[in-house]
């Protein structure tokens, strides 16, 4: 009776952390997404929603952001499963590993960088038209418009679609390929056969993933859509708020992209149900119908285009930013003090997502095979920010602080507070289930030996989850630094921040400072990502 007294009163000191982490990440949250909310709802009591609905403006707005992500997703979904079929077929080739890192690179550069990259590549005085204009062409190629938004969500979500698609690819049994070979069954077989039913399983998950994205860009619209025939819900928002100083047109439609969000987001949560678990195998075996001379040169011009598609933006970036005036960077406060607070405001958003993060993740570790009550809701809370898009969410949040959202402070703090909000489905991918596979493996090991607390954290906890950690930290101070909505809706004149900057400078056609902001971003960018996932990630463990 007295030891299992003490196993119990064990078991209660270490439940506390996790059980506290769980609740604080719960109040914040439902703080900041369920105010926003109700504000939102409150607001739209004394408007007439219909008549903003019925607009046949408000109709067209609905209907050209529909029309461009769905375009967007059919390019990004079409371009990349060749692709994956190239690289599924050749498992071994020079700078493989490279281009997997290549392909990782558009999710974490910022966003407003990438279209100043490819304005370089595809822009009117862009490395595109001087070609053609050295071939004679009489044509010049126009980016701005529905062409360029097209661009750059290929751009962005092409690579998405081929990292999320490779591994299913490659984890086909071995005994399909032994088969397929046996029977002679040639590159069109194989795919009817084995790689057509593979994609029917997999591709309207990822398909719906990107169409959500697409459907809630608003940088790319913003910079690239050219007039208000190329406007979406998330710039009708944002021009709603800032330059029409319409609350009633802001709060409708940031209801409406709500609801419209949030529907996306129940199917692709169905999908992504009914989708099959990816295998943790890959198969060694050769596929039969990677052979031939003809499929292996096509394969590697379909491999080539990809990475040149992806590469020269970047490349553009950093080579513009060489020829720039790099003396400009000591010269310029504004540059310096933009690059100081976009530091300081990555630094603070990535602290409260990797604690929300942690909480959550922590707070499913109560008893083996049981959660807390809240914890469902709690789950549903830390995915909103795929629902909530940044421009609805900032409508709420401004609703809620409109009295002192002219403080510096106050807008600040709901910069950071949304910036975390925003990387917080992704920081979380990253480490619940390190969280889980971690309480799984030391939970009875940690309680017969009566670990609890911070001594568990420092012992067990921490050596195991430092490398997650440090990658949710990494990920969320990169979303953060290169983020232009929040700081966009809520920023005034002494408060711009790298991406605001680099957009106004874009907008003022100064290119030769926008060269150099641009590259120091980028710069900034992957050295701040690399140093925090290896600062607080450490070495990987053997």
């Amino acid at each position: 009776m007295p030891q299992e007294r003490v196993s119990l009163t064990t078991r209660a000191h270490t439940l506390n952390l996790p059980l506290l982490g769980g609740l604080a990440s719960l109040v914040v949250i439902l703080l900041l997404i369920g105010g926003a909310f109700v504000a939102l709802l409150l607001a739209a009591a004394d408007i007439d929603i219909g008549a903003v609905v019925g607009d046949s403006y408000i109709r067209h707005v609905v209907g050209f952001t529909v029309w461009q992500a769905a375009l967007s997703t059919l390019l990004s979904v079409g371009l990349g499963v060749p692709v994956v079929r190239a690289l599924a077929r050749r498992p071994r080739f020079f700078g493989r590993e490279g281009l997997r890192y290549l392909f990782a690179m558009p999710f974490l550069t910022p966003v407003i960088v990438a279209i100043f990259g490819l304005v370089a590549i595809y822009g009117v005085s862009g490395w595109l038209n001087r070609g053609l204009d050295l071939l004679g062409s009489a044509q010049d190629f126009h980016l701005y418009g529905l062409a360029g938004i097209l661009i750059a969500h290929v751009f962005f979500n092409m690579p998405m679609v081929v990292t999320l698609l490779l591994p299913r690819f490659e984890a086909v049994p071995a005994d399909s390929w032994r088969l397929a070979a046996q029977l002679g069954m040639k590159s069109g077989a194989i795919f009817r056969v084995i790689e057509l039913p593979l994609l029917r399983q997999t591709l309207p998950t990822i398909a719906m993933l990107v169409f959500l994205l697409c459907f809630v860009s608003f940088v790319v619209v913003l910079a690239l859509g050219g007039g208000p025939q190329a406007t979406t819900l998330e710039v009708a928002i944002y021009q709603a708020l800032r330059f029409d100083f319409d609350l009633g047109r802001g709060v409708s439609l940031a209801l409406l992209q709500l609801a419209i969000g949030a529907g996306l987001f129940a199917m692709t949560r169905l999908l992504e149900r009914q989708m099959p678990l990816m295998p943790k195998l890959r198969s060694l075996v050769a596929r039969p119908d990677a052979a031939g001379r003809l499929g292996r040169a096509l394969d590697l011009i379909v491999i080539a285009i990809a990475a040149l598609f992806v590469a020269t933006p970047l490349a553009a970036i950093v080579i513009e930013g060489i020829l720039g005036s790099v003396g400009h960077l000591v010269s310029d406060p504004r540059l310096q003090l933009g690059t100081l607070r976009s530091l300081t405001i990555a630094g603070c958003a990535s602290l409260l997502c990797g604690c929300l993060a942690l909480g959550i993740s922590m707070s499913g570790r109560q008893r083996p095979g049981r959660s807390p009550r809240w914890s469902g809701l709690l789950q549903m809370a830390s995915v909103s920010g795929l629902v909530v898009s940044p421009l609805a969410l900032g409508t709420g949040l401004f609703l809620l602080f409109r009295p002192v959202v002219d403080q510096p402070w106050i807008a600040y703090g709901l910069v950071v507070a949304m910036n975390a909000i925003m990387a917080l489905p992704f920081g979380l991918r990253t480490l619940s289930q390190a969280v889980a596979d971690a309480a799984r493996e030391d939970d009875r090991l940690c309680g017969a030996l009566g670990l609890s607390g911070w001594n568990r954290w420092r012992l067990i906890d921490w050596p195991k989850l430092r490398r997650p950690l440090g990658g949710c930290l990494a990920l969320a101070f990169s979303l953060a630094l290169g983020d232009l909505s929040a700081i966009a809706l809520f920023g005034r004149d002494g408060m711009e921040t790298l991406p605001l900057l680099l957009y106004q400078q874009m907008g003022a056609y100064h290119m030769p400072d926008a060269n150099v902001t641009a590259a120091l971003l980028l710069i900034l960018n992957f050295a701040c990502y690399a140093a925090i996932a290896a600062g607080v990630g450490g070495r990987a463990r053997r």
